[in-house]
């Protein structure tokens, strides 16, 4: 999309676009370039006349979903030292970020280097579990009503919540819902109390996390809440997105209790299956029941 030259009219994109950047930056928009990736809107690479490029994301539903995602990464960068993009603007349809040079492609040092900042970023506490608003998984409220112990949190606002969403949209058959109800009345026979609430990023898997050479430069499309920190570590083991350096530097830093890889894992990881159930069914419903079997369910 180029918006310099030529005679046909702007699309309302490109109006949003010009017009955001004018307002909020007082610079003029040269060009967009669509990028992939991105369950919220539609995103750019932008060129401006002052030079740097930058990232924005457009929206036109108005679902607030780009305020959302301009808190979390905001809250992350003024909260804590994981390297995240710099937002300049957002609002309900646009959202004006950094530009971060990076690839989804890890080595060893740079899975290492990961687990130190997340390990950092785990030891950021909260007086209880969940977060001072409601977030986003992908383009999906997630909810974070303050609650004093984890398990009840997990319970409620993770594995019941979005399994009816799941099921509300014709995505879970009603057998399935039923089984995940008996293993939220069970959780107590899986889970323990953490000795604290951590705070987490919430959605890393490969396309989430910018490397170059070892070094990680940036981390993307956050859903952040205060949980259990195995909650992360197994939705990173669920992609294979970051691999043995990953957790060997992990567990060196912070430890790994023990039976999480034999057992929690598995139950942790229904969350973001249930969250792809939602948005794409197909195997991944398949991958929920074999995970209730495995449970014992």
């Amino acid at each position: 999309m180029k918006t310099s030259g030529g005679g046909t009219s702007p699309t309302v994109t490109e109006k949003i676009l010009a017009e955001g950047i004018e307002e909020y930056l007082g610079e003029r928009l040269l060009s967009a370039r669509p990028m992939g990736g991105g369950c919220i809107g539609e995103v750019y690479r932008v060129e401006l006349e002052g030079g740097a490029p930058l990232v924005a994301k457009v929206d036109r539903k108005s679902a607030s979903h780009l305020e959302r995602e301009a808190y979390m990464l905001r809250y992350l960068g003024e909260n804590s030292d994981l390297p995240v993009p710099q937002v300049f603007h957002g609002s309900e349809t646009l959202l004006l970020m950094e530009y971060v040079e990076g690839s989804s492609h890890f080595s060893d040092g740079a899975e290492r280097h990961a687990a130190e900042l997340l390990a950092a970023l785990h030891a950021i506490s909260a007086d209880a579990y969940g977060h001072e608003r409601d977030t986003l998984i992908g383009s999906l409220d997630q909810p974070n009503l303050w609650t004093g112990g984890w398990i009840e949190f997990f319970r409620e606002q993770r594995l019941l919540y979005l399994a009816r969403v799941a099921h509300e949209a014709g995505r879970l058959p009603k057998g399935d819902l039923e089984r995940i109800h008996r293993l939220a009345e069970r959780l107590d026979d899986y889970l323990e109390e953490p000795e604290r609430p951590s705070l987490v990023h919430g959605d890393v898997w490969s396309a989430n996390v910018l490397a170059k050479g070892d070094s990680i430069t940036a981390f993307l499309d956050p859903a952040i809440y205060h949980a259990d920190p195995e909650v992360e570590l197994a939705f990173i083991s669920l992609f294979d997105s970051f691999g043995d350096a990953f957790f060997e530097r992990y567990a060196e830093i912070r430890g790994i209790r023990d039976g999480f890889f034999e057992e929690r894992r598995d139950l942790y990881n229904l969350y973001p299956l249930l969250v792809h159930v939602y948005f794409f069914g197909g195997g991944y419903l398949e991958s929920v029941r074999t995970t209730l079997r495995r449970l014992g369910l």
